[in-house]
């Protein structure tokens, strides 16, 4: 019933579309979801999670994860980052993926809504810490479409990596276009 709801909100209503998907057989990935320049994009990230029918997460201080939100943020994908032992985020990532056996990490490589010059290079390190691939995610406001890419294995070559990514997000354009990455 659910899926039917998102479906009409997110097509009839709304009048996106959704191209390519996450195979079911992808269980554990870093999706590298750009541009990220509105807080629309959490309720666009809410229907198509919902509409493909695969968990997909998304990480947290565990602070946050208190009594009573803890219920709802788990709900909704969440999994708390505990960094105590020494770990970094990258690391204590990576350590998420090896006790999952299903793990779905959305990230925003810009790490803002707001103008940046660079993106944080944390959504690769940790799939290749992880050893899963990277699976480009658009959402294109200009043409009303999330386009699902193709998982990509990570080389460990994070430039070269990273000009093969980029031809995913040719021609997208943000909610806000000129908060967009400039590539």
């Amino acid at each position: 019933m659910k899926k039917r709801i998102y479906k009409w909100i997110f097509f009839d209503l709304m009048g996106w579309q959704i191209k390519g998907t996450v195979l079911p057989d992808v269980k554990k990935c870093v999706m590298m979801v750009m541009p990220h320049t509105s807080n629309h994009d959490f309720y666009l990230g809410v229907f198509t999670r919902g509409i493909i029918g695969l968990p997909i997460n998304w990480i947290g201080k565990k602070e946050l994860f208190i009594f009573p939100f803890n219920y709802y943020f788990k709900y909704m994908g969440g999994e708390p980052l505990d960094r105590s032992g020494g770990l970094n985020k990258v690391e204590a990532i990576a350590a998420i993926f090896k006790r999952k056996e299903e793990f779905r990490l959305a990230l925003a490589p810009e790490g803002t809504r707001k103008k940046v010059d660079h993106l944080k290079t944390g959504f690769y390190y940790i799939a290749v810490a992880a050893d899963v691939p990277v699976i480009p995610v658009a959402f294109d406001f200009g043409k009303k479409i999330v386009h699902y890419g193709d998982p990509m294995q990570p080389s460990g070559n994070y430039e070269d990596d990273l000009k093969i990514l980029k031809k995913h997000f040719d021609g997208v354009v943000g909610k806000i276009p000129e908060n967009g990455f400039d590539w």
